[in-house]
């Protein structure tokens, strides 16, 4: 429910609706409303990628940090997405860019674990720290090496990122793998997926030369599960050897 002013704010929010949202904030609701949950207006504009209202919202003085749910940080909500705008617009009014969210998590740990080069290289022109661990202690710079995104693995080490021994070998793995049967077996290993499953490859290209492969497991129609990996591998093991001789 909305913690005070007029009712509605929730339903403008997840609707998409910026001119209702700016009635309601300027009859009196508060950028603050969240619902029974405690899922706050403002994360949910985040993660729905509507930058307009997330831009009222900080304006009408939404916290940038407050944790949603108790948990969930709105930057690192948006960086999940790969939310470019929504990320900088949270930045612009100071949000704090290496706030830790549930089971320790940043904005930069989603973001390159997912392949979003532009919300890498925001966070870390923001700020971020480069070489701090995700939530297993691997270096931002190897996660990136296991993505294959070659754009957060460029960003990290224009930002100083170190780990660079591990990242290449990380990369060296990866160029030599079946990417499609890797992430098969992963989801087999997680979801115990036996007879009456099936599993879907598709291909498709997010990153200039860097090409995704996704692998979804389904059930009776639908999909219980689904993992992706980049295959910028080889354009990776180019960058790391390159600035290893460069800098040797």
């Amino acid at each position: 429910m909305d913690e005070e002013g007029p009712p509605g704010l929730l339903a403008a929010v997840r609707e998409g609706d910026e001119d209702a949202v700016v009635r309601l904030l300027r009859a009196g609701a508060s950028a603050e409303t969240a619902d029974e949950d405690g899922q706050t207006v403002l994360y949910l504009a985040a993660v729905a990628d509507t930058p307009g209202i997330v831009r009222l919202l900080l304006a009408a003085g939404a916290d940038p940090d407050r944790l949603s749910g108790g948990t969930d940080v709105p930057l690192c909500g948006a960086a999940c997405g790969g939310h470019e705008q929504v990320v900088r617009a949270l930045l612009a009014v100071g949000a704090a860019v290496d706030l830790e969210e549930e089971y320790g998590f940043r904005a930069l740990t989603w973001a390159v674990r997912l392949g979003h080069a532009g919300v890498v290289v925001a966070l870390l022109a923001a700020g971020a720290d480069p070489d701090r661990p995700g939530p297993g202690g691997e270096p931002p710079l190897v996660a990136a090496a296991r993505r294959g995104s070659p754009g957060c693995v460029r960003a990290l080490l224009a930002a100083g990122a170190g780990a660079r021994e591990e990242a290449l070998a990380e990369a060296r793995r990866w160029v030599a793998a079946d990417v499609a049967a890797e992430l098969r077996a992963g989801l087999e290993a997680a979801y115990g997926a036996g007879p009456g499953y099936r599993y879907r490859v598709r291909r498709f290209v997010a990153e200039k030369g860097a090409p995704t492969v996704e692998v979804t497991l389904a059930r009776d129609g639908r999909v219980v599960a689904g993992d992706d990996r980049q295959l910028g591998h080889a354009a990776i093991v180019t960058e790391l050897l390159g600035r290893a001789r460069r800098n040797g």
